[in-house]
């Protein structure tokens, strides 16, 4: 632990220090990017700071236990116990500290619900899926933005993308991805029977520009007219882009706008994200780095949680989780679901930490 928290002090003395230079100034995102690690770090450093100087105190306070005046070694005693309480909380507060944190915790996400099996009925649980995050993002002070809609005939949608920002977001939304299923009685089921349908959750941290660099002879940029619900012309104008990455074969369609030029900058940032979570993905594989926790890969095709509604209960698979008021959680109190998933990924997180000096 001693060997990490010195690394932490190093790397966090390298960041004050190039803070200070012109070229770092001159530099926004790289600026935003030092700035986001140093607040990281500083705890961390405060509480070793902190620590040291407690060991520095704990070991001059013993050297007077020794001392040939009984009151010294009486006073030198008391307060070497009160120094020792302090020692083990500073402790237990740099252990906690040091956790492997997800880098992409303070991160502004894509999330992207998709209507799975089921018909019209996965397209309507797909769009409260949806609502449920937006309502969440409210509670949270978060803005929504949606970027593409894809609406069905039935009145839900088979798919949205949408952009949340705000502070955590990533941290709080990253245990959605995967497949969703609800078992209730459609509306339109007039013999009362339950059906199974599914919708698919894909939360992706939002990419910065100086992490990936895409070469424009990459992309292939289509433009067409928009179009709604049954194919009708949404607008008169081509609005509509499609981006193609030829590399990777990866696709994004805006048209919710009525400008060619925001729809493109929209589907950018959709293929950005995509294009890094994939590049995250290699690279942990490559590394042997690869978490199969019991909170969840968050791979597209893993269910995770059922919605039962007429025993009113949500369940979550992976952590064996079932709550109840199914209404409330759909109306945005996610936190009931994520704070349990949070807690597992810190625990999990903690122990692949193993032992350490102390």
């Amino acid at each position: 632990m001693i060997e990490r928290l010195r690394e932490a002090e190093a790397r966090y003395e390298e960041i004050s220090r190039q803070l200070g230079t012109p070229d770092i100034a001159n530099d926004p995102a790289r600026l935003q990017q030092l700035g986001r690690e140093l607040s990281r770090l500083e705890p961390i450093i405060t509480a070793f700071r902190a620590w040291t100087d407690v060991r520095a105190q704990l070991d001059a306070a013993r050297g007077m236990t020794s001392d040939n005046d009984e009151a010294v070694r009486e006073m030198a005693r008391e307060e070497v116990a009160d120094l020792e309480a302090r020692e083990a909380a500073l402790d237990d507060e740099l252990r906690e500290l040091l956790v492997p944190r997800d880098p992409n915790d303070d991160r502004n996400v894509i999330v992207e619900v998709r209507a799975g099996a089921g018909g019209d009925e996965a397209a309507l649980f797909a769009a409260d899926l949806f609502r449920m995050y937006a309502r969440y993002a409210e509670r949270r002070r978060w803005k929504t933005e949606v970027l593409s809609t894809s609406e069905s005939d039935g009145g839900g949608v088979k798919e949205v993308i949408a952009e949340i920002r705000g502070d955590g977001a990533y941290s709080r939304l990253k245990f959605e991805s995967g497949v969703h299923r609800v078992q209730r009685v459609p509306v339109t089921e007039a013999a009362g029977r339950i059906h199974t349908s599914t919708a698919t959750v894909s939360v992706l941290p939002e990419a910065e520009d100086v992490e990936l660099e895409i070469d424009e002879k990459d992309l292939r940029i289509d433009v067409y007219r928009s179009s709604g619900p049954g194919g009708q012309s949404v607008n008169t104008t081509d609005s509509a882009v499609r981006i193609t990455h030829l590399p990777t074969g990866t696709m994004v369609a805006i048209q919710d706008e009525k400008s060619q030029h925001k729809n493109k900058a929209k589907a950018l940032a959709v293929l950005r994200a995509r294009l890094l979570e994939v590049e995250r993905q290699r690279l942990a594989e490559e590394r042997g780095e690869q978490r199969r926790s019991q909170v969840g890969s968050g791979e597209r095709s893993e269910k995770i949680r059922t919605y039962n509604f007429p025993d009113d209960r949500i369940t979550d698979h992976r952590v064996g989780l079932t709550v109840h008021n199914l209404p409330g959680v759909l109306e945005g109190d996610l936190d009931r679901i994520v704070e349990p998933l949070a807690e597992r990924d810190r625990a999990d997180r903690l122990s692949d930490m193993g032992g350490g000096d102390g």
